[in-house]
């Protein structure tokens, strides 16, 4: 008589055992995770604004007390955004390529909203016998970040070492390493940066949950893949005690940097990669530039799954939420592709059109009522203030 299959345990979900005999197939309690993560993303592109006639452009669109609530969040209610994360760049372009918005009044020149840290609240921290962080970043959108994408120069990984900690020829994109510690101060956001604002927030936590079994799982898309891996290696490297679980999720990870510094980062946490077999981008900038692989896989076939479209679009391959139907329903390369997980099926044309035309879904659907335009007192259309529900956070507005 066959035995029923035990449900793995939280440190077994976080990869304590490298993710083995969860994966083909996919564990119920992992997929659920996994698309736990990929909710977490996803919030941060539904709530940037990203039209340039904003003067908001480059921030986002909801506060922190409203965030979760705003973009719909499955369980919005359990979670508590604690920190905002912003990032800005030291690459030397022309100013008209590093401009957010078009406005003169514009919020910060150049600037991005990249993310946030929020954690479990007191009431499902208890329940769970654990406080959860989650670290979550946001993919590429801004011409920024597009400049810094670019930079597929290896230079060394000395800012993300430990004090004291040698370089053994850990070298990482430099693009992604301008990207996550470069500061401006000229601006209201980025005084700091990405790194700090990481590390300062994550020490006050682990003071302020000192007395509690702690978890720290950062998460991301594409770019935001990078900033999570690179944010993870930064924490564990830097001072995380050995009590607390570190691990990463991330979708449609790039190349970081070269195999010194994929094997640090291998020995050092656990990265659990979901990666759509014919997305071109988790093979950038490429082996032949000295870069090396990161994470352990879990690969997915978008092709196999009857409700998307035959799509030659590879935008369409990397995107997260079609990503994230193929996890729900995926069940191994020789198994039939089955739903196991109720998700909308709509969710998947959020920000693209990889839906079948029969299930009359429109394409590119998630869009702020009136493009984010109130009507004020005096009767004028103006851009809405955002962060409503944290003011005064938005310096000089």
């Amino acid at each position: 008589m066959a035995t029923a299959k035990t449900q793995p345990t939280w440190t077994e979900l976080l990869g304590s055992n490298e993710w083995e005999g969860l994966l083909d197939p996919v564990d119920l309690s992992l997929r659920k995770f996994i698309l736990r993560c990929g909710d977490f993303c996803q919030a941060t592109y539904d709530a940037f604004i990203s039209d340039a006639n904003s003067k908001f452009c480059g921030s986002s669109r909801y506060g922190m007390k409203s965030l979760f609530q705003n973009v719909c969040l499955p369980s919005a209610s359990d979670y508590q955004v604690v920190a905002f994360l912003y990032a800005t760049s030291s690459i030397d372009v022309s100013d008209a390529f590093l401009i957010n918005s078009n406005s003169s009044e514009a919020w910060d020149r150049q600037s991005n909203w990249m993310g946030y840290i929020a954690v479990t609240t007191d009431q499902v921290s208890k329940a769970n016998g654990r406080r959860e962080v989650y670290v979550a970043w946001r993919g590429t959108i801004r011409n920024l970040e597009w400049a810094d994408v670019l930079q597929a120069n290896l230079v060394p990984a000395t800012p993300l070492l430990g004090s004291g900690n040698g370089t053994d020829g850990e070298e990482v994109m430099e693009g992604w390493l301008m990207i996550y510690t470069s500061s401006n101060p000229d601006s209201p956001f980025s005084k700091t940066s990405a790194k700090t604002q990481v590390l300062t927030k994550i020490k006050e936590l682990m003071e302020q949950y000192k007395d509690e079994n702690l978890s720290l799982i950062f998460t991301g898309h594409s770019l935001g893949a990078v900033l999570a891996a690179l944010s993870a290696f930064d924490v564990v490297e830097n001072g995380v005690p050995d009590h607390v679980q570190v691990a990463a999720f991330v979708f449609g990870l790039p190349m970081l940097g070269n195999k010194v510094f994929c094997d640090k980062l291998k020995a050092l946490l656990r990265i659990l990669h979901v990666r759509n077999v014919i997305d071109f981008i988790p093979h950038y900038p490429s082996t032949v530039l000295g870069y090396a692989y990161a994470g352990i896989e879990l690969l997915v076939d978008s092709r196999k799954s009857p409700y998307l479209k035959t799509s030659l679009y590879p935008f369409d391959w990397h995107n997260l939420q079609g990503l994230l139907h193929v996890v729900a329903g995926w069940n191994g390369g020789d198994g039939e592709f089955e739903l196991k997980v109720k998700r909308s099926l709509a969710l998947v044309n959020k920000r693209c059109n990889f839906l079948k035309d029969e299930y009359n879904v429109p394409g590119l659907w998630w869009v702020e009522k009136n493009k984010g335009m109130v009507l004020d007192e005096n009767g004028d259309w103006v851009s809405a203030m955002p962060f409503q529900d944290d003011l005064p956070l938005v310096p000089g507005f």
